[in-house]
């Protein structure tokens, strides 16, 4: 019986898989052929999907991408067997494009079934976990800290501290919450791996749960992810099963088990204190700090938060060592991270590499430029309070300091790149819109600030040259009130993207 990948990826079936998993069914039951279709990941070649992938002689050979209406020709053509076709891409992990990646959180994206533990297991799943169960849980931390892994999901916070302070704590109950209220435009890397490797995210919460002593994990995910939401309950029951999650955790003695939060679609529950609050019943409001989540947090309890990416990173740090994933990366920041790369651009797609990548490479070398051809005139890095670069600043390379060093941030790496039409000032009002739409309320200078920054952003396009400057220098003004007045980084970081908008494409505004 031949096996055929399909991904059930919510990016390729967006794309037309189901339509071509059916079609598959179907042609071959007519034809009297057995076939086993595996819906697995994307392997984050989007312009490509839907990307077929059959097992051949213990190899895979690719074709994409891949319509229903294309299924009985290239079924003609012998893809079953391989075949040459025009959508023939062959050995895609030899593509340029993935052949030149540094794969590591994301290495079984598109490689496993995300619903088969023991194809997750056969691909070094589940090495870290049985690392850290013989280890005490201060060498479990010390060995993230030593990783110098930071924060994926946008603070880039050093994830050994934080879990060593919620280590030092003593409590009767801790808990490990996992952000993946991915909520940035631009950003999907979240939604892959729950989609496509999901017991990689297991693993890393249950390693964080014994490295601090919590027993109960929760995972606070967005509603609009319906596929990761099937996807990690599918995981989660056979993890149960196995006894990798759950009472006496492959007869360690040591109890640690997870629960799905469904979010409401709040973009402010991707700041930590929000979510707990959400967690907890409550609106997604602020919390002022101190206390830190890790001191007191759900529930008034000590708690790591950390999102997906960081979480489904810590089981490679268990299994290889610290020392491995640190001499990935440049400076302070160490390893590898996925990008991801859309909007006006020819290739987009997941791109995980070293830190140190230029926007450059990234843009041109992986994304091939525009989609529309045209010059790319800016790029903006972190989601939709990000800063945007202009083509000057390409050399910057990707990582926390640099893009510092150049008024922006990394965030959860999302890079969404933009042609020669694009309107920097509509783009600065359209931050600042979204601010104020996704305002929680709590503080003035976010509640407040957003509002009279759409109002003095209409008011500069509409005005007479002679009042633009004054405008101009008020806005400037408000974002500073903003920046440092604000309770937390929806308001502190709206400022990004509008002060870059007028320091890199001032003209816009005149």
């Amino acid at each position: 019986m031949t096996t055929v990948y399909v991904p059930g990826d919510a990016s390729a079936v967006s794309l037309g898989a189901d339509a071509v998993a059916v079609e598959l069914t179907r042609e071959c039951r007519q034809r009297g052929w057995p076939i086993r279709i595996v819906r697995n990941g994307s392997r984050g070649l989007f312009w490509l999907e839907p990307l077929v992938e059959v097992s051949v002689a213990g190899k895979r050979v690719a074709y994409g991408p891949v319509r229903a209406v294309d299924v009985a020709g290239l079924l003609d053509a012998g893809m079953l067997d391989g075949a040459d076709h025009a959508l023939r891409q062959g050995n895609i992990e030899s593509h340029a494009w993935l052949g030149q990646q540094q794969r590591l959180t994301t290495a079984r994206l598109g490689v496993v079934d995300p619903a088969d533990i023991d194809d997750y297991i056969k691909h070094a799943g589940y090495t870290g976990l049985v690392a850290a169960l013989g280890m005490p849980a201060g060498e479990i931390v010390r060995t993230v800290t030593e990783s110098g892994l930071r924060g994926r999901g946008g603070a880039a916070f050093p994830t050994g501290i934080k879990w060593q302070t919620a280590h030092d704590q003593v409590a009767a109950q801790k808990y490990i919450a996992c952000n993946a209220d991915e909520g940035d435009s631009g950003t999907f890397s979240d939604r892959m791996l729950m989609e496509g490797d999901p017991f990689s995210l297991i693993e890393g919460m249950t390693i964080a749960g014994l490295a601090v002593g919590a027993t109960q994990g929760y995972i606070y995910l967005r509603v609009e992810y319906p596929h990761a939401a099937r996807a990690l309950a599918r995981a989660l029951h056979v993890a149960r099963e196995r006894g990798y999650l759950g009472n006496d955790i492959r007869d360690s003695g040591r109890n640690f088990d997870i629960s799905v939060r469904m979010g409401a679609g709040a973009y402010i529950c991707g700041e930590e204190t929000s979510m707990l609050e959400s967690l907890e019943g409550r609106r997604g409001e602020v919390r002022v700090r101190p206390p830190l989540p890790a001191i007191k947090g759900l529930f008034g309890q000590p708690t790591v938060v950390n999102n997906v990416v960081t979480l489904a990173t810590v089981p490679v740090i268990l299994a290889r060592g610290a020392a491995h994933f640190r001499d990935f990366g440049m400076g302070k920041s160490r390893g590898t991270i996925p990008f991801q790369l859309a909007g006006n651009v020819k290739h987009g797609g997941l791109i995980e590499c070293a830190f140190g990548l230029t926007v450059k490479e990234l843009v041109h070398g992986y994304g091939g430029g525009t989609a529309t051809g045209r010059p790319v005139r800016a790029v903006q890095i972190g989601g939709p309070l990000g800063a945007y670069l202009p083509e000057s600043a390409f050399d910057t390379p990707l990582d926390y300091e640099a893009l510092a060093e150049k008024g922006g941030l990394l965030g959860h790496g999302g890079v969404v790149v933009f042609d020669d039409t694009v309107d920097m000032a509509r783009m600065a009002r359209y931050a600042l819109e979204f601010c104020a739409i996704e305002s929680c309320g709590k503080c003035t200078p976010c509640r407040v600030g957003s509002t009279r920054g759409v109002e003095l952003v209409d008011r500069i396009l509409a005005s007479a040259n002679g009042s633009r400057d004054r405008d101009v220098a008020l806005l400037d003004e408000l974002c500073d009130t903003m920046a440092n007045g604000s309770l937390c980084g929806l308001g502190g970081l709206t400022p990004f993207p509008v002060r870059s908008a007028l320091r890199h494409f001032r003209e816009d505004f005149y």
